[in-house]
């Protein structure tokens, strides 16, 4: 029981990889200290004052630049390779008590996949925000999505069964609503 609640932890914050690449990093390593979390040996870095300080600043410097208009397009153009290392790292360090091979497999696999989805979600929805609003609705999607991120990488901690639920959820509602809406029409 316990491998399969420290996969659903990975795969939680791998998927808020995707709305914010730090902030789930910045959980896992609050998580860790607290001892709420328990790393993987090659991952206990993760938990030190230097990792830390080191999420913090960039969590907030993430974020301050989401608010930077024509910045946070740029910013997706770069978050989304680094979300797919950032939810590959993250997955990873939580799976305890798993072979070397199936840890890697499921961190790029699933980890790298779900972070990689969520930020393709996000990415096209900064995009349809930019061109429909001139990106004054921007702000507002950036709030959102590190609130989301802050949550998802919450609730993966502490109730990763829920978060999973959640991250499918998500899924189901990002893919439908993103990739299947209606064209509008012109008259």
């Amino acid at each position: 029981m316990e491998v399969f609640l420290s996969i659903l932890v990975g795969l939680g914050l791998s998927a808020a990889c995707g709305f914010r690449i730090f902030i789930p990093p910045l959980i896992l390593s609050l998580a860790a200290r607290g001892g709420h979390l328990e790393l993987g040996d090659s991952f206990a870095w993760m938990g030190s004052n230097a990792a830390l300080i080191s999420f913090a600043v960039a969590t907030v410097l993430e974020i301050a630049g989401y608010y930077i208009p024509w910045v946070d397009n740029l910013l997706d153009a770069i978050a989304t390779p680094t979300a797919v290392v950032a939810g590959i790292l993250v997955s990873a360090s939580t799976f305890t008590d798993v072979t070397p091979f199936l840890k890697w497999t499921l961190a790029i696999l699933a980890g790298g996949g779900s972070a990689a989805v969520f930020q393709g979600i996000t990415a096209t929805a900064r995009q349809i925000s930019s061109l429909s609003t001139g990106g004054l609705g921007n702000p507002l999607l950036a709030t959102v999505e590190a609130a989301g991120s802050a949550l998802l990488a919450v609730l993966s901690v502490t109730l990763p069964l829920l978060a999973i639920l959640v991250v499918v959820g998500l899924l189901y509602f990002g893919v439908r609503r993103l990739l299947f809406r209606r064209p509008v029409r012109v008259t």
